[in-house]
């Protein structure tokens, strides 16, 4: 069993590895082929410099060419793929999941991770990312007979309350990436599931928001990238909602 594990995240680490050449070229519009290379001296990476968390503990967290500090995002991305892909395959397995569902809650899982560090870093929601990961879902809740209606209901709910936000603001609050962001999260979560993910969004946005404010480090009015708080309330009501609704029900009801 534990060698399954480490094979897992083994795999999950490479992933990692490939999502943070997504996070890098697609906001800066390069091409997915070809090495990867320093973005500070453009050197190509060799092949033993470019091994998953490894090389990035042996490299000390420098290139080894120009001696330039490596972004702590690459191991940290690669560590969060490889821990979170041991977790979907045992979420799934324990869910009575068949295979083709673990490959989509993964596939779903690193299209998220993507659009967490772009919009962070760019400010930026992928297109690239965010309509594959559409499609996919609307196929699969198509599959869904009975089902699908209501997840279709709920990612078009979403979609039109983050777009009327988007104008009201007049789009200095949200941006158009985050109104797909949020036809995606309906979609994939459903009702009740989609409004425990804004409500965790939008509090943790606030709590981080007036933080940020508070150490000097934003503005009030400054914009803050939405895009990580909706993709990790996503994760969070995916994979614990469930549990989550359960409590606030006993609790509260």
């Amino acid at each position: 069993m534990i060698w399954a594990v480490v094979f897992i995240f083994i795999l999950g680490l490479c992933a990692g590895s490939f999502l943070n050449v997504l996070i890098y070229r697609l906001p800066n519009s390069l091409p997915l082929t070809g090495r990867s290379f320093c973005p500070k001296c453009k050197k190509k990476i060799s092949w033993y410099d470019n091994i998953p968390l490894v090389s990035f503990i042996l490299l000390r967290g420098k290139c080894r060419t120009c001696h330039s500090p490596i972004s702590l995002q690459y191991p940290l991305v690669e560590l969060t793929t490889g821990v979170l892909t041991v977790y979907s395959f045992q979420y799934t397995a324990t869910s009575g999941e068949n295979l083709l569902n673990t490959f989509y809650y993964l596939l779903l899982l690193y299209a998220l991770i993507v659009v967490f560090v772009s919009d962070l870093r760019y400010q930026i929601v992928p297109d690239q990312i965010i309509y594959p990961a559409i499609g996919i879902s609307l196929i699969r809740q198509i599959s869904l007979i009975g089902q699908g209606w209501s997840f279709l209901l709920s990612g078009l709910g979403a979609g039109l309350f983050f777009l009327i936000l988007h104008l009201v603001t007049r789009r200095r609050g949200m941006g158009m990436g985050d109104v797909k962001l949020a036809f995606l999260m309906g979609l994939v979560l459903g009702f009740p599931k989609i409004i425990l993910a804004l409500y965790l969004a939008f509090l943790t946005g606030a709590l981080v928001g007036v933080i940020l404010i508070l150490v000097g480090k934003k503005r009030f009015g400054e914009h803050i990238p939405f895009g990580p708080f909706l993709t990790s309330a996503t994760l969070i009501s995916l994979f614990w909602g469930d549990e989550i609704l359960k409590w606030f029900t006993a609790r509260f009801f």
